[in-house]
């Protein structure tokens, strides 16, 4: 995957959530430990669905669907350190049956540190088993969604 620095989903809004890189999230040397960055992702897509009524915890309790991370693609450019502002960014690029895929950036100072893909699969609570995405979903993030194209 390689994305140049510009605009990561053209045409669809973004959500900026800002993270602050603290002593617990580098390594010896003060770089963030490249985990912490996926740590990051799942806080802005957390925020994310939060910020449009979408809690997880009530996901599970009023639907019994629970959301797992299925496939994960991520591209480290640069490192970030002890004490940088970041903003991590989110943007849907598909939104499938039971399946949602984001495109998730982590800047510092408008410079590209970070780009993913990441793919968060519906499932069941009780089962396990993959299962539609609730409508209610889709309903609070239509502005979220990518244009639909003829083979959609």
């Amino acid at each position: 995957m390689s994305v140049p620095d510009g605009p990561i989903n053209q045409g669809c809004p973004l959500f900026d959530w800002p993270v602050r890189v603290y002593y617990e999230d580098t390594d010896a040397g003060g770089v963030v430990y490249h985990s912490n960055y996926i740590s990051f992702m799942e806080r802005a897509r957390t925020e994310f669905l939060r910020r449009h009524d979408i809690l997880l915890s009530e996901m599970e309790r009023d639907h019994r669907v629970l959301f797992a991370v299925t496939a994960l693609s991520v591209h480290f450019r640069r490192p970030a350190r002890l004490d940088d502002a970041l903003d991590v960014s989110v943007a849907i690029l598909k939104f499938g049956a039971a399946s949602i895929v984001f495109r998730q950036t982590i800047r510092c100072h408008e410079r590209l540190l970070v780009e993913a893909e990441v793919r968060v699969a519906a499932l069941s609570a009780d089962s396990f088993r993959p299962i539609a995405v609730p409508s209610i979903i889709e309903a609070k993030l239509k502005a979220y969604l990518p244009p639909k194209t003829a083979s959609d």
